[in-house]
């Protein structure tokens, strides 16, 4: 990351601060010197560590990868997939998958998870160099430090494969790193995850679901688990959160998406006085101009009786044609705040366990897990007539309409199982192998002779 980029990276943390409503006095003052990204941050109360912590957050939600809007995650690993269909110039390459390395969208996910690292790495050491901090406090900070930097690599590593791995701000080692392999990104991840996991509360800090908790640690690891192929693990973490019933429990169809819902274990606060991105973006009210949902899907992607089609697809209909959109978030625009982005959901920890138990060859716990979903979805259990591969696809089919439009779930789905060839080929004229991995920015390419590009571009 370059100094510009750094410098920039404070600005708009410091705002982000300003959003919730934060202090932005003494934040993050990082002023080093042009070789060297050694912070000089001194937390000098737990409010101004808090407010890094929240920036973070803000920062996520505000714009990009994060924030549910056309260049959020959630929207190009959908259109990517087989989930949306773009209108964009910019969008319309993840679409087809044809991707340029020097896209403009690109270019700022790549950019904007490694700033929310950084931040991340920055809150680490301010926190392990300050010493007036109250003990649970920082413990709590570092554990949502921990978190976030694991967050973010996860899709680092599913959607580019080996990266480099920052564990510092010193741009000395950053601006020459090169890619570390799959296995060892994972490492990382774990250990990030397991650390938090000792540290966070049971309770949210604040009220709000909006600050990641000991649950949301392990929500992670058990989906990080699952797609390391640690089934086992995978089932405990997921029985971990599944078990705290008093706290998490799965609602009504058209309550999961609002503020503080008992689903919710992870979700990201709107800016001040607005909405959801997701709502905005995608709810129709005129042709569209980024993205809509894919009519086949909206059409023929859900079972006969299937709830989640009659509350999550609507259609806007005009004289140009028909536009289907996914309508699990409500509201448009208002500034009265119902819903909140959502992150981790109860619904996943259930497909996790189904995954999980399936594959360690308990059908029976699997498919119980399964229909959990299912019924709660209006529609009949299936029953143990199915073997495992069945049974596995069908997993894989359920995951495919809960999770419509959520963080890439399809995409990534597609790529771990090995199918997305299979799938995608037959309805993306220009599909290739190598199309499941994006192509690294082209500016960090050409900033750092240890980056290698990936296989097709």
């Amino acid at each position: 990351m370059s100094m510009k980029n750094i410098k920039k990276l404070n600005v708009v943390l410091a705002l982000a601060l300003c959003l919730v409503q934060w202090s932005c006095k003494g934040f993050l003052e990082i002023d080093p010197p042009s070789n060297s990204l050694v912070p000089a941050t001194v937390f000098k109360s737990d409010e101004v560590a808090t407010s890094a912590v929240l920036g973070i957050y803000s920062s996520m939600a505000a714009s990009g990868y994060g924030s549910g809007d056309s260049g959020s995650i959630s929207t190009i690993c959908g259109l990517s997939a087989d989930e949306y269909i773009a209108y964009s110039t910019v969008l319309i390459p993840f679409n087809i998958n044809q991707v340029p390395a020097d896209n403009s969208v690109l270019a700022n996910l790549w950019l904007s998870v490694y700033q929310r690292i950084y931040a991340s790495n920055s809150v680490l050491e301010g926190l392990s160099e300050s010493k007036v901090l109250s003990p649970s406090v920082a413990a709590g900070l570092r554990g949502e430090a921990l978190f976030t930097r694991a967050f973010n690599y996860f899709y680092l590593v599913n959607l580019f494969g080996a990266v480099p791995l920052h564990l510092t701000t010193d741009q000395r080692l950053n601006a020459i790193a090169s890619r570390k392999p799959v296995g060892e990104v994972y490492a990382q991840l774990v250990a990030d995850l397991q650390e938090a996991e000792t540290l966070l509360a049971d309770a949210y800090v604040g009220g709000e679901r909006s600050r990641p908790n000991k649950a949301a640690a392990r929500a992670l690891l058990a989906r990080v688990y699952l797609y390391i192929g640690d089934f086992k693990n995978a089932e405990v973490y997921a029985s971990k959160v599944i078990d705290m019933t008093s706290v998490y429990a799965l609602v009504g169809l058209n309550n999961i998406f609002l503020k503080n819902s008992q689903e919710a274990i992870w979700q990201l606060m709107p800016p001040a006085g607005a909405n959801t991105n997701e709502g905005n973006l995608l709810i129709l009210t005129a042709t569209p101009i980024q993205v809509s949902l894919s009519a086949n899907l909206a059409v023929n992607g859900f079972e006969v009786g299937d709830q989640r089609k009659v509350n999550w697809v609507r259609s806007f209909v005009n004289a140009t044609g028909t536009y289907y959109y996914p309508f699990k978030y409500k509201v448009k625009s208002s500034t009265t705040v119902t819903e909140h982005s959502m992150v981790l959901r109860l619904a996943e920890l259930y497909l996790i366990r189904a995954e999980a138990r399936v594959n360690l060859d308990n059908l029976a716990g699997g498919l119980s897990d399964l229909n959990v979903i299912r019924v709660r979805a209006g529609l009949s259990g299936l029953g143990l007539t199915l073997n495992k591969s069945q049974l596995l696809s069908a997993i894989q089919g359920e995951r495919r309409v809960e999770l419509l439009g959520e963080w890439g779930h399809r995409w990534l789905d597609l790529k771990r199982t090995g199918t997305a060839t299979l799938v995608l080929a037959p309805i993306k004229a220009n599909w290739q192998a190598t199309d499941v991995l994006y192509p690294i920015a082209k500016d960090e390419v050409n900033r750092n002779q240890n980056i290698t590009q990936n296989e097709g571009y």
